[in-house]
């Protein structure tokens, strides 16, 4: 702020706490050149949230005490910290081989986010399950059946016999014993069954997951399978 809008500030918050009012001429001026010596490096206002005023306010009407120059830095400076915790740096359109032009442009656009004249770039987060899904991409999905190329699912393969056998298995139309729970060693829809290894005393000693489901799974996914109106639709296999 210049030393117009710091005297537009004091008048704004002189009209809400007539204590920071200063009658004599020489205060006034006094009070006008510290407030400009603290705050001269914070804006009035930014495109993008930041109100020195609403600032102000805020600690008039929240404080029992006189307002400073740091009740208005202050939250000046938690405002440039958000928004360059939400900013992600994005690629420079600067030549990479130019070191110079690439770091002024990444210290250019931090300034800019920092000051309140753009706003933060963030990178689009990673979202697991499938709740948030694009319906376009769902229906994309069952569309084409699989968003892993055909030529990149048979090189896969052989590193994954269990999901090889399970796409075999749908593919021929036949019930997928994973998309349903097995009654005999829990495991989960989409997991594999596991083989149990059973110690002396009739502990178990390990689980490992096993290359084809128990029976009891396929019978239990072949009778979901044949009742129409109950029928689990298919899963999408990535």
């Amino acid at each position: 702020m210049d030393r117009r809008e710091i005297a537009a500030l004091l008048a704004y918050i002189g009209r809400l706490d007539p204590r920071t009012i200063r009658t004599d001429q020489g205060e006034a001026r006094d009070q006008l050149a510290q407030w400009h010596e603290l705050l001269g490096d914070v804006p009035m206002a930014t495109p993008h949230g930041w109100d020195a005023r609403v600032a102000a306010r805020q600690h008039i009407r929240t404080s029992p005490y006189q307002i400073l120059p740091a009740d208005v830095a202050r939250p000046w400076e938690s405002y440039r910290r958000d928004r360059l915790a939400r900013h992600t740096d994005p690629t420079p359109s600067a030549d990479p081989d130019d070191q110079a032009a690439w770091t002024a442009e990444l210290v250019g656009t931090r300034r800019a986010v920092a000051a309140g004249t753009a706003q933060p770039a963030q990178a689009r987060a990673i979202t697991s399950g499938r709740a948030g899904i694009d319906p376009r991409l769902e229906a994309r999905l069952r569309e084409v059946g699989s968003c892993i190329p055909p030529a990149a699912r048979a090189a896969l393969a052989p590193y994954r016999p269990a999901r090889a056998a399970r796409e075999a298995t749908v593919a021929q139309g036949q019930p997928d014993a994973l998309s349903v729970r097995c009654e005999w060693c829990l495991a989960q829809p989409g997991e594999p069954c596991r083989r149990r290894r059973i110690g002396p005393n009739a502990g178990v000693l390990a689980l490992t997951p096993r290359a084809t489901p128990h029976p009891g799974r396929l019978d239990l996914a072949a009778a979901q399978q044949a009742q129409p109106t109950e029928r689990v639709q298919q899963p999408v296999l990535a």
